[in-house]
């Protein structure tokens, strides 16, 4: 993600450098994934390849290919999709069929990919959400694959960090966690008992991230007002994202969240 996305060198706009990237506006980068990647849909492993390829797309989450041989291409079959890419070429598909169900158009490739591209040749990629499970080495992947360019920090802070919402105070605490996350804004993570758990009730929102976990909502009702998903919370946070388990993350349409007296971005 930081190289493609907000201001990392291959995104729309980068941040300022003492370096000029000549090229395309639409930038590709094609590198090895180091790990065993694996998709399971319907019970059968449809593809199993310790020799995928990230590519790096401007603007784009970055997409896994793998080598043809490593996909059970008798579980495959050609569908007459195809979509056109001025930077990488004509794209053909395929379902891939279980034993219950099919998934279709799952799978693409550029059989003749234009020639700044010509390294896709021999290369098949998979849309995320039709695979029923992913696996790198033998953990489960949760929402997609990582990008070996993103990073997530939490450090411990004093600063003052205030949460208002209907004029009244949510949250207070000078012990916040500051979570820094590529190409986002710095999070303010806020322990329980610093925050008026009588004005939160739970919300049926989950959230997937695969650099911190499966987030779950609190929803805000004060004096006749109630501002959905108003925070969120890691109860069972993923290894990068441990010190702020069960910390309270304030971010929605009528809350301010204030930290030493300035409004946060």
């Amino acid at each position: 993600m930081s190289l493609t996305i907000s201001h990392g060198p291959l995104a729309g706009k980068p941040a300022e450098a003492n370096y000029r990237i000549e090229g395309p506006a639409r930038r590709l980068f094609f590198e090895s994934f180091p790990r065993r990647v694996r998709a399971i849909f319907d019970g059968e492993t449809v593809l199993d390849s310790s020799g995928g390829k990230l590519l790096h797309e401007t603007g784009l989450l970055p997409q896994l290919y793998v080598p043809r041989e490593d996909v059970r291409l008798d579980l495959c079959e050609a569908t007459d999709r195809a979509t056109h890419c001025p930077y990488k070429g004509d794209a053909s598909y395929w379902s891939v069929r279980g034993q219950n169900r099919i998934a279709e158009n799952a799978m693409w490739a550029y059989p003749e990919p234009q020639d700044a591209a010509r390294w896709l040749r021999g290369y098949l990629a998979f849309h995320w959400d039709a695979m029923d499970t992913w696996l790198d080495e033998d953990e489960e992947i949760q929402g997609h694959l990582r990008d070996p360019y993103h990073r997530v920090d939490v450090r411990e802070s004093s600063r003052h960090v205030q949460v208002i919402a209907a004029g009244h105070l949510v949250a207070e605490t000078r012990r916040p966690k500051v979570l820094s996350e590529t190409g986002l804004p710095n999070r303010f993570y806020i322990a329980p008992e610093h925050v008026r758990s009588e004005l939160l009730e739970p919300s049926a929102t989950r959230t997937v991230c695969p650099y911190k976990g499966t987030a779950t909502y609190r929803t805000v009702t004060l004096d006749g007002h109630r501002i959905a998903d108003a925070a969120w919370v890691y109860e069972q946070p993923l290894e990068n994202a441990l010190k702020v388990r069960d910390h309270l993350c304030f971010l929605a349409r009528g809350v301010k969240v204030e930290v030493d007296g300035d409004r946060a971005a």
